[in-house]
């Protein structure tokens, strides 16, 4: 698929891009840059040089609007330093104002007319008003001259799938250029619009632009705004997915387009939901455990519209969602499906409020396996849910069993999940929907009850892979209270090709044939089937042996036979679980039970966490050389008769290829593949997609391109 658009007259030659994949990059366009007495003109020392930097504001605002019009995504930065100033080395802050002949009268940190210079939270820090982030756009924050060095930005532009770079701001000679010439390094396809930019001195704003096309466009292209102004609008960035068979349209982008375009409003779709709910109720009973009344939900609908009139709208403005009962919600009470459990917290999860605070509309709290435990969906207290397909008879899976059937019925746009064992992952396969399991401790766990705090994660579940993207770019945020956060510059980063994997394709592999024998015969039939379309479709395929395969296989068997699992009885508390044993479902009773009477050693536990480590390097190493492994999500489709018969064994069943992903700190996604024809009608059959720690970006590339492989998900 080649790309939509051209700048024809760039040098070295025409820069093409695909603006799904291609970002504005605004560099420090600052008050402290370009407003008078800011850090800048003190830079400069000219006030005639400093007015021929200020104007460029007015061109880079045309190219902004051209750019948004164009559903470009849009990234701002903001060169500054923490109010302490612990993040400023001392050469950058005295090397200037010790210059003998130098007139630097003011460094970084001292005061001036818009507040101490260079540092975040005053005046001067601020982007311009004319150029003002919208929400939804990024807005990084940098101590140094190049905008990756100590940020996230790798990360945020591999979330959005973003490959193409053109760059506008200043300094040309400094800021632009610096971050430009690292993007190179990290295979970003870059180029400046020279009219978008500006510095103190002439002779080095050329040449620092001459340089970048040397050698044949050795760092880059230059490239003009006036080419990008005449270029026909986009109405969307997302990618064409899957047609949902699903009821009714609340698709994210769909619902996007009715806002910005005033054909449906908050108020209305929560009506629609509320009645959705009513009609459905009967076939699918049990979803909620708490179901927020409509008037207040009405309410909060009324006061979002009145919030944003006239305004842009958030990224999930008036976007109907639910979370599972596992999740902190303010003043209402969180159970995870546990009476004696329960508690009314005072404050949200961030998860939650990050997703209030983008717009999102919480209709209520869902039903779940008790204490996140199981993947069946038919050990809750408050009743067993059942998949949208097979009239009933069939398991939804779990333990986030409720936020997956409210998604696959219709009834709300996306659910919030958590996984430690494959509850994200499963429940979506068995209703035949997106689940989406991120790199652990890349979206806050706190306010979330834990089942292994150290192996939790929050899931997202959505009817295609483009929505789930979109709300996991509003989670994807370094919570520094969670103590099992990661730290964006620790995990690590994809090389972008620019061709995208629609041109250049991925790499894939899958298990050794002995891996699959807990598999149906049906399920390896659609597996293999799935495995030849993915090959015709331009994927690579790559063998692995047993060997390599070992540590997914020792990973598995660690979670629940060994030691990690006493875990569970840590973040649950022994105290409570002794004490209330008897009234917990009995199942989960039975469960807890054997691991609360098991004598193992201390010594086992740190032998148990030498083995997860020395796997999880194996693992990662094998899947830095892939980009995906695939496999089916789960072996089978039970029902609910046959779990209530074997409520153990085969639960551990379902979870033969979902177990060890958290215990060797993968990410994966599972993605409907095809429907197939069993006794009770049309049933789906799901694929997992499973990448690398920190390869959350990639996965996503890949999944959109899958799905898209496989259409409407017929039969394969």
């Amino acid at each position: 698929m080649a790309p939509t658009y051209a700048l024809e007259t760039a040098k070295p030659y025409a820069f093409r891009f695909d603006p799904k994949r291609t970002a504005l990059v605004i560099i420090d366009v600052q008050k402290d840059f370009v407003d008078p007495a800011g850090f800048g003109s003190i830079q400069c020392g000219s006030a005639e040089i400093f007015a021929t930097v200020r104007s460029v504001v007015s061109r880079i605002k045309t190219a902004l609007g051209a750019s948004r019009s164009l559903g470009l995504h849009v990234v701002h930065t903001r060169e500054g330093h923490v109010p302490d100033l612990s993040d400023l080395p001392a050469s950058k802050r005295y090397r200037q104002v010790n210059s003998p002949s130098g007139h630097h009268t003011l460094g970084i940190g001292d005061q001036g007319p818009m507040g101490r210079l260079l540092v975040r939270g005053e005046e001067g820090h601020d982007i311009v008003n004319e150029l003002a982030p919208l929400p939804g756009e990024c807005v990084i924050d940098k101590p140094g001259k190049g905008s990756f060095w100590a940020t996230d930005l790798h990360r945020k532009l591999m979330a959005r799938g973003i490959t193409h770079l053109l760059f506008a701001g200043v300094t040309t000679e400094c800021c632009v250029t610096t971050t430009l010439r690292e993007a190179n390094d990290r295979g970003f396809e870059c180029c400046i619009l020279s009219d978008c930019t500006s510095g103190f001195n002439v002779s080095f704003v050329q040449t620092s632009m001459d340089m970048v096309c040397s050698y044949d466009g050795l760092f880059g292209y230059i490239g003009s705004s006036t080419e990008l102004l005449s270029l026909p609008s986009s109405v969307s960035r997302t990618p064409p997915t899957a047609t949902s068979k699903l009821p009714g349209d609340l698709g994210l982008e769909s619902l996007r387009n009715q806002y910005s375009k005033g054909s449906n409003e908050p108020v209305r779709l929560v009506n629609m939901v509320y009645d959705r709910i009513e009609e459905t109720s009967a076939t699918h009973p049990n979803v909620w455990i708490h179901l927020r009344p409509r008037e207040i939900v009405i309410e909060e609908a009324l006061r979002l519209k009145q919030a944003f009139a006239a305004r842009p709208l958030p990224p999930l403005y008036g976007i109907p969602f639910a979370v599972k009962d596992n999740f902190d919600v303010a003043n209402l009470p969180t159970t995870a499906a546990c009476p004696a459990y329960s508690y009314t917290p005072s404050q949200s999860a961030p998860s939650v409020t990050a997703i209030l605070e983008a717009g999102g509309l919480l209709i209520g709290k869902t039903n779940m396996d008790q204490l996140a435990t199981g993947l069946s969906g038919c050990r809750s207290p408050f009743g067993s849910t059942t998949s949208v397909y097979g009239n009933s008879k069939f398991i939804s899976g779990g333990s986030s069993s409720g936020s997956a059937v409210c998604v696959a019925s219709g009834m709300v746009t996306f659910a919030l999940g958590t996984d430690t064992a494959g509850s994200g992952r499963v429940p979506a396969a068995l209703n035949g929907i997106v689940g989406y399991k991120p790199t652990k401790g890349t979206i806050s766990a706190r306010g979330v009850v834990p089942a292994c705090r150290s192996l939790d994660t929050v899931s997202v579940f959505a009817t295609c892979v483009a929505d789930a993207r979109s709300v996991w770019q509003v989670l994807d945020v370094y919570d520094p209270e969670d103590a099992y956060a990661k730290l964006p510059g620790t995990l690590p980063l994809s090389a972008m090709d620019y061709r995208g994997v629609e041109n250049a394709g991925f790499t894939f592999t899958v298990p050794p044939p002995s891996a699959l024998e807990a598999c149906t015969p049906e399920f390896q039939t659609q597996f293999w089937r799935s495995v030849q379309k993915l090959e015709a479709s331009g994927g690579r395929f790559l063998s692995i042996s047993d060997a390599d395969f070992e540590p997914f296989r020792i990973a598995n068997s660690l979670l629940y036979s060994g030691t990690l699992v006493n875990e569970r009885i840590a973040c649950i508390g022994a105290d409570f679980l002794t004490k209330n044993l008897d009234h917990l479902h009995p199942t989960i009773s039975k469960l807890f039970g054997a691991v609360l009477a098991r004598e193992a050693k201390p010594y086992e536990v740190f032998s148990d966490q030498m083995t997860q480590a020395e796997c999880t390097r194996r693992a990662q190493m094998l899947l830095e050389r892939i980009d995906v492994m695939v496999l089916p999500a789960v072996p089978c489709h039970p029902t609910i008769e046959a779990m209530d018969r074997d409520p153990i064994s085969l639960n551990a069943k379902m979870g033969e290829n979902t177990h060890f992903a958290n215990v060797l700190d993968l990410c994966t996604v599972n993605v409907n593949a095809a429907f197939y024809q069993g006794d009770e009608g049309t049933m789906p059959f799901g694929i997992s997609l499973v990448s690398g720690m920190g390869r959350d970006g990639r996965l996503m590339d890949v999944a959109s391109f899958v799905e898209r492989c496989f259409g409407t998900g017929e039969d394969v």
